[in-house]
């Protein structure tokens, strides 16, 4: 039982948990989103808001290097092994920090396995708002749960990092030796 909570305790292990999770939930959606819309359908939720809809994106964000899936499926697999290295450097000790980059691997893992199984990323959310007297609309490109759980962890990062940098700094009082903060 002592090893259970040690483990438990593992900051490796919770973020491998919620990566799981994230990647789990990011492909069960996926999934539906698959079986319930034809490729390029479309589901109204709130009119002139909000859709459920079936885009596949061979490319990154806003379809940027629409085309190149298999260099962006390297790119992933390159970030996730990088951030994977590199993550003691950004506070994963921390609850926050294992949360953020839980979020992170899982996301990357979700769109990295739809590159490799799908050849494309399945995009599904879709805010948009409808132009008065038209059928045309502006909005905001289509992403997923992976896509939302990147920018998540990408943004508790940089939170992280800024609360970091500001926090008061503790100095040694050279005559007493006692830590105090410093103005």
């Amino acid at each position: 039982m002592a090893n259970a909570k040690t483990i438990l305790r593992n900051s490796n292990f919770r973020i491998a948990m919620l990566a799981l999770v994230i990647f789990a939930f990011d492909q069960f959606t996926k999934h539906l989103v698959l079986k319930s819309l034809g490729a390029y359908d479309e589901r109204i939720i709130i009119p002139g808001f909000f859709k459920f809809v079936h885009w596949g994106n061979t490319g990154a964000a806003w379809s940027l290097f629409s085309g190149n899936n298999g260099a962006l499926a390297l790119v992933g697999l390159l970030a996730l092994v990088a951030l994977f290295l590199t993550r003691h450097h950004f506070d994963s000790h921390t609850l926050i920090g294992q949360i953020a980059f839980g979020l992170i691997f899982g996301g990357i893992a979700g769109n990295l396995a739809d590159r490799l199984i799908r050849h494309e990323v399945v995009d599904f959310i879709r805010f948009y708002m409808q132009l008065r007297g038209s059928n045309s609309e502006i909005g905001f490109p289509a992403f997923n749960v992976a896509d939302s759980a990147i920018c998540t962890g990408v943004g508790l990062i940089f939170l992280i990092t800024w609360r970091n940098e500001h926090k008061p700094k503790k100095t040694v009082e050279p005559e007493t030796g006692f830590q105090r903060k410093a103005d």
